[in-house]
C-alpha cells in the first residue's frame, strides 16, 4: 500500500486558486473559508493537503494573519480542515452527508431518486427455462461458490465478444454490482485508505469507502468536457496516494459523463503507473443510445490492474440481484473467498435465469436502448417546458439527466417539498463528499412516460413550492432523509 503522506500546497498557489476573497459576501475570514471549502469539495484541493502557514498566506493574500487564522479555525470546525501534530492544517472532508434511501414500494409514489427501470419482457421467460432446469441442479447441496460454471462462462464470454480476452476463472458472480463493489472494499480496503472517486459519483461507493473506515478523495467530472477526469486523476493521485479508484467510465452515474478511448488510456496508465486498483463499474456500460460501444477500460492492462464489477439490475431488471466481478484468476480467487465467507453462494435460481439473459443480452439491449431514447428526449421536453431554467445534460447514455438548479433552489429543500407530493427524489449533495451538489439534481429517465410527465409536473409544482419560501427556510438544517 502507498505511504500515507500530505502534500505541501504553497502560499502562492493557493491565493491563486482562492482569487479575490473581499467578492465573497460577508467577513473577510468566512469568505475565504468558504473558497477553501469550496476547492476541497470540488476536488480541485486534494484533500490531504498540508496548508500554507496563515502568515505565508496572509501576506500572499494581502490580509491579516488574524483573518487566516480564523478562517482555518472555521474550516476545522466544519470539519473541513484538521491540526496534526508535526503536518500543520490539513484538508479533510466532514465524514458525514445526507442519507441516501431505499426505494419506495408504494405504487403511488413516483420514484425519481433511483434510475431503475421496469423488469424487461425477457425475465419471465429466463426464469421458465431456469425451472425447467432446476431439477438437474436439486440433488447437490444447491451451493455454488463464485457461481455456477455456465453462468461465470457466460459472463467471460461476454467480456471476451467486447474485446477483454476472459477465462471462467477470472469471474466471481455475486448479488449485485454493488455487492461485488463491496466485496471488493471488503477486502482490499483497510481503514485510513484513501479511495479516488469520482465527483460526483454513486452514494452507494462513497457510503462503502466511508463505512470500511477509508476516505474518498475526489476527483472533478465536468459533463461539458468529458476527458477532465483524465487530467484530474494523475494531480489526485500523485498528492493523495490512493489506495483504490472507484471508476465509471461508461455514462458516469450521476452526471453520463463517458471517458473517450483515449481518455480511459490516459487514466489507466495513471493508475497503473502509481499503483492504484481501479474499480471499474460498467453497469451502464452498454447502455449507450447515440454512439456506439468503446472498448472496456481494463482493455489493454494487465488482468491485475483493475476490478471490473456489472450486472443484470440495469439492462434488466433491479429485482434480478446478479451481478459479478471480473480480474485476474488468483485475485479474483481471493475476492470470491471473501464472498464465500460472507453468504457462501447466490441463489441458484437466479443464476440459472440470469445465464439465459446474459446469452441474449444483445436483444435485451436493443430492446432497452430504444425506450430510454424516447424517455430521454421526452423528459429534456418537458424540463424546458415545464423548468425552463434548469440546465440538463444530454447525456449520451446511461439512465439519467444532471441538473444544475437555478439560483434559489437547492435540491435538499427540493426533495423535502417533493415528498408529501408523493415524488421521491434524492438530493444533490448525496452524490457528492462533504457537502457538494446542492445545486444540483438528478433525475432519472427510467419511468415509463405518462409516469415521467406526471412526475416532472410534481417537480414543477415543487420548484415552485420552493421559491415561495423565505430564503433562509430553503436549505433544511439536517439533510432530508429520502425515505
Amino acid at each position: 500500500m502507498p505511504p500515507r503522506t500530505e502534500q505541501s500546497t504553497s502560499a502562492r498557489e493557493l491565493a491563486t486558486l482562492v482569487g479575490a476573497v473581499e467578492d465573497v459576501p460577508g467577513p473577510r475570514y468566512a469568505g475565504l473559508a468558504r473558497r477553501i471549502q469550496e476547492l476541497v469539495t470540488t476536488g480541485a484541493l486534494p484533500t490531504g493537503s498540508r496548508l500554507p502557514a496563515e502568515r505565508e498566506l496572509a501576506a500572499a493574500l494581502g490580509t491579516s494573519r488574524v483573518t487566516v487564522a480564523s478562517a482555518y479555525r472555521q474550516l476545522r470546525e466544519a470539519g473541513f480542515a484538521v491540526t496534526r501534530h508535526g503536518s500543520g492544517t490539513v484538508t479533510e472532508l466532514p465524514s458525514t452527508g445526507p442519507a441516501w434511501g431505499a426505494p419506495s414500494t408504494d405504487p403511488h409514489v413516483l420514484d425519481l431518486a433511483h434510475a431503475a427501470l421496469e423488469a424487461a419482457p425477457q425475465l419471465t421467460g429466463a426464469y421458465e427455462q431456469a425451472l425447467a432446469r432446476l431439477p438437474a441442479c436439486t440433488d447437490g447441496h444447491g451451493y455454488a461458490p463464485s457461481g455456477l460454471p455456465e453462468l461465470r462462462a457466460a459472463i467471460a464470454d461476454r467480456f471476451t465478444t467486447r474485446g477483454l480476452p476472459t477465462d471462467p476463472d477470472q469471474v466471481v458472480v455475486t448479488a449485485g454490482t454493488g455487492d461485488a463493489t463491496a466485496v471488493v472494499v471488503e477486502t482490499l480496503l483497510q481503514p485510513g485508505d484513501r479511495v479516488l472517486v469520482e465527483h460526483p459519483t454513486y452514494p452507494g461507493a462513497i457510503g462503502m469507502v466511508e463505512a470500511a473506515g477509508g476516505r474518498c478523495i475526489p476527483a472533478p467530472v465536468d459533463p461539458d468536457d468529458p476527458d477532465a477526469l483524465a487530467r484530474t486523476a494523475q494531480l489526485v493521485t500523485r498528492q493523495s496516494s490512493p489506495r483504490l479508484a472507484f471508476l465509471m467510465p461508461d455514462f458516469s452515474n450521476p452526471t453520463g459523463t463517458r471517458l473517450s478511448a483515449a481518455g480511459r488510456r490516459r487514466v489507466s496508465a495513471t493508475l497503473w503507473q502509481h499503483g492504484v486498483l481501479a474499480v471499474v463499474d460498467e453497469v451502464t456500460a452498454e447502455l449507450h443510445l447515440d454512439d456506439g460501444p468503446l472498448p472496456p477500460f481494463a482493455a489493454g492492462l494487465p488482468d491485475a490492474a483493475t476490478v471490473t464489477v456489472g450486472g443484470l439490475s440495469k439492462a434488466v431488471w433491479g429485482g434480478l440481484r446478479i451481478g459479478w466481478l471480473r480480474t485476474d484468476a488468483a485475485l479474483a480467487a481471493q475476492l470470491g473467498a471473501t464472498l464465500g465467507r460472507r453468504q457462501l453462494s447466490v441463489g441458484i435460481l437466479d443464476q440459472l435465469a440470469a445465464t439465459a439473459l446474459v446469452r441474449q443480452l444483445d436483444e435485451v439491449l436493443d430492446q432497452r436502448r430504444r425506450a430510454l431514447r424516447e424517455r430521454r428526449e421526452l423528459l429534456l421536453a418537458e424540463l424546458a417546458r415545464e423548468l425552463p431554467d434548469w440546465v440538463p445534460t444530454r447525456p449520451a447514455g446511461g439512465l439519467s439527466l444532471w441538473c444544475r438548479l437555478p439560483p434559489g433552489v437547492g435540491s435538499a429543500a427540493l426533495t423535502a417539498a417533493a415528498a408529501p407530493l408523493g415524488l421521491l427524489l434524492a438530493e444533490g449533495r448525496a452524490f457528492g463528499t462533504g457537502h457538494a451538489f446542492d445545486d444540483h439534481l438528478r433525475l432519472p429517465f427510467t419511468l415509463p412516460p405518462d409516469r415521467l410527465r406526471t412526475a416532472v409536473g410534481l417537480l414543477a409544482q415543487a420548484a415552485a413550492a420552493v421559491r415561495r419560501r423565505p430564503a433562509s427556510s430553503r436549505l433544511p438544517a439536517r439533510p432530508a432523509t429520502v425515505v
